[in-house]
């Protein structure tokens, strides 16, 4: 696996692997023991690089790469966050942000508590917290720094002017965010930011919830309790029906270099920048394997501007997230 870095020295594998959907989130929730497997199968390939975070389950996500990589502390970087007001008795998000220093303070022990580590590699601010000042929120990760509980930061959904706010308290190593061939807001501040600062981005979502992969379309079905995407505009049947003629030109041009769709659609986010690491998840070894082979795909100039002329001329159709959610990002 070829290696990227992010901000000042974090060397991870070229893609990384996102772990929500391996507790649940995208329809039934797989058999742990298959997971840890699978878990450890990405190391076997190469895999370094692992994202999770206490509001994913809550906290079984956490748990469970916790136990799958202990074998392997040495040799991966886990990333995971902060940042929900969640109910520890019960388990459950009481659906607000929180970025409060004293929650962020008692939050980390729980986290590193449920991955067994003593400090905790990347540490990302989940939504940012319109009621906390995010120069508050960067001293007390600094403080958690300088206390050996965390080693680096990072911030997820956070809009430009955040980003150069809170770095300039504490350097943020990464910026999680959505994008994607079929989300490229990024790129009108964010990615910019990040390169003046020496800053890493990882896209997560980097296969559009699975769409860009050529396995959904416009008769899928999701399961409204279980499933992330029924409440989302963009899995609608009709935007679904218009969005199929973007993956299908993917498609199209996945057959001419011999992948997958799949496999352009990441091979397109790393030719981005180099500092760029996409996280797509994965519950299945076939999956997984696709993936991680898209880091040995490299697309010509021409490739690359066929691919960026995609969105000119087939406008994706729906909002990325339900209201709520959207509320909840910074950008």
């Amino acid at each position: 696996m070829h290696k990227r870095t992010l901000g000042r020295g974090l060397e991870v594998s070229a893609i990384g692997l996102g772990c929500m959907s391996m507790t649940g989130g995208y329809g039934s929730t797989p058999e742990r023991k298959d997971m840890v497997a699978l878990l450890r199968a990405a190391v076997d390939r190469g895999v370094t690089f692992f994202d999770t975070a206490e509001i994913y389950g809550p906290f079984a996500n956490e748990e469970l790469v916790g136990e799958a990589l202990a074998p392997y502390r040495d040799q991966v970087v886990i990333a995971t966050k902060f940042g929900f007001d969640i109910d520890p008795a019960a388990r459950k998000p009481r659906g607000n942000v929180t970025s409060d220093p004293g929650h962020i303070r008692a939050a980390v022990e729980g986290s590193l508590q449920r991955l067994g580590v003593e400090a905790i590699d990347l540490y990302y601010q989940h939504r940012v917290d319109p009621n906390v000042p995010i120069e508050d929120v960067a001293g007390a990760v600094k403080e958690l720094i300088e206390a050996g509980k965390v080693k680096r930061f990072g911030m997820s959904e956070a809009a430009a002017g955040t980003i150069r706010r809170a770095h300039a308290v504490q350097p943020v190593t990464a910026v999680q965010s959505e994008y994607s061939l079929w989300w490229r807001r990024p790129e009108e501040e964010v990615l910019g930011v990040c390169g003046e600062l020496g800053i890493g981005f990882v896209p997560y979502s980097p296969l559009g919830r699975g769409f860009l992969t050529g396995t959904l379309d416009a008769s899928s079905t999701f399961d409204g309790g279980n499933d992330a995407r029924a409440s989302i505009p963009r899995f609608g049947p009709d935007a679904m029906a218009h969005n199929q003629a973007l993956v299908d030109a993917v498609r199209s041009i996945a057959r001419d270099k011999g992948a997958t769709a799949g496999q352009i659609a990441l091979a397109w986010l790393l030719a981005q920048k180099p500092w760029i690491v996409p996280i797509p998840g994965s519950r299945r070894l076939d999956r997984l394997e696709e993936n991680i082979a898209a880091a040995d795909l490299v697309l010509t100039d021409a490739e690359l501007a066929g691919l960026n002329g995609l969105i000119a001329a087939i406008p994706v159709h729906g909002a990325r997230y339900a209201e709520d959610a959207e509320a909840r990002t910074n950008l």
